[in-house]
């Protein structure tokens, strides 16, 4: 009778273990999404004055650059997109499908701000307005904090990834709906282009 007992014991022992172990992955997990999805809401807070300070800087610019209208609209309507965008983005952090569409959705609008910035320089009197300046080194600061917090984000969400790949926290994720969360990266067609080479 006592070899019976120590063997329940053991069996005993060794389920509070796997529970334990359990428990503490789950938690693991949970704590790990809830970290990418408070990165993302850092992200959410400087793209929404980002998006604030669009029709500002498109404001002031209307005022000198009246032939340009096809760019001013274009970046009203890249920015009101990117904002769409990053609604759905941060109702849903990390899902695949928000995650590519503010992905592109910022890509179109860093091209319109850049293609309305190149024509800006055309224009000394707009460059030398001081409203467009305090308005452009605002832009550039924010750019700065979106850029940090998304590389926060997507270290927040590489360590949560990781712990769904690797096993036996695997076998936790896949039980309990933990899939793969999206990065966050945005498409600069200047970073992808090859060095220009001449002798």
């Amino acid at each position: 009778m006592s070899m019976t007992f120590a063997v329940l014991l053991v069996l005993l022992v060794a389920v509070i273990a796997a529970l334990i172990f359990a428990v503490g992955d789950y938690n693991r997990l949970v704590s790990l999404r809830n970290r990418f999805k408070n990165a993302y809401a850092q992200i959410d807070v400087q793209l929404k004055r980002r998006y604030d300070l669009i029709p500002n800087l498109v404001e002031i610019a209307k005022g000198y650059l009246k032939h340009e209208r096809g760019t001013l609209e274009e970046v009203i309507a890249a920015r009101n997109a990117a904002s769409a965008a990053n609604a759905r983005a941060a109702a849903n952090p990390g899902e695949a499908g928000a995650m590519k569409e503010i992905s592109g959705a910022e890509s179109a609008l860093a091209g319109s701000l850049g293609r309305l910035l190149a024509v800006a320089e055309a224009y000394p009197d707009l460059k030398a307005n001081t409203l467009m300046s305090n308005l452009m080194e605002e832009l550039t600061s924010t750019e700065n904090r979106v850029s940090f917090a998304r590389q926060a984000y997507n270290d927040a969400v590489m360590l949560y990834n990781t712990q769904c790949q690797v096993f036996p926290s695997n076998l936790i994720a896949g039980a309990f709906g933990f899939g793969p969360a999206e990065f966050f990266t945005i498409d600069k067609p200047e970073e992808k282009a090859p060095a220009a080479v001449s002798f």
